[in-house]
């Protein structure tokens, strides 16, 4: 059964509201970023994210002044996301469905930490702030999904909510695994989780 996740912590600093403008433009660098990592590794130059997001550099270093104020603002951009969206699902869904749902938004964000990771790794080590945030924030947002499944009895008693996260995480890397061969393998985990009669 899994275990209560600890309560959220090492928050961000909270930003400034920003203008209409200027958060559009904070808007299109994290996504322009998000994409432009995943597809050409953590080490693309910064000038391509600018030149993606329509902004110019000087643009990119006012709102990010370090390469790591990028990588750190997308992986926690992502987790924040993630752990709203659990709060949203299970609000809104049956367990199983907002587990499926959940589960498939987790792939797409175990693809993009992948690259991140080791990134800011190189720079702020595995101890960084964001890392911790990350883990208290999955750990939550998957107890709110994976443990409200298990209450309402369609998944497994002994599964963990690590469990689930290391076998979706393992589905996205997989060396030369296409997108369908990531969503078989992700059926076959959600399978493996649900109870049977």
């Amino acid at each position: 059964m899994t275990t209560g996740a600890p309560a959220v912590t090492a928050e961000a600093p909270a930003r400034r509201p920003l203008r209409a403008d200027a958060q559009r433009n904070y808007d299109r660098l994290i996504e322009s970023g998000r994409e432009t990592f995943t597809e050409l590794g953590g080490d693309t130059p910064l000038e391509e994210v600018a030149r993606r997001a329509g902004v110019g550099i000087g643009t990119l270093y006012r709102h990010f002044p370090t390469r790591l104020d990028l990588l750190e603002s997308i992986y926690r951009e992502d987790v924040d996301r993630l752990a709203a969206l659990a709060r949203t699902l299970t609000a809104e869904l049956e367990p199983w469905d907002a587990l499926e749902q959940w589960v498939a938004e987790f792939s797409a964000y175990a693809a993009t930490k992948r690259v991140l990771f080791q990134e800011i790794v190189a720079v702020a080590g595995k101890d960084a702030q964001v890392f911790i945030h990350s883990r208290a924030a999955i750990g939550e947002a998957g107890e709110l999904v994976v443990g409200g499944a298990q209450r309402a009895g369609v998944v497994r008693s002994d599964i963990e909510v690590s469990d689930v996260t290391r076998l979706v995480g393992g589905c996205t890397m997989m060396p030369g695994a296409d997108a369908d061969q990531q969503r078989r393998m992700l059926r076959l985990v959600l399978d493996g989780l649900r109870v049977r009669d």
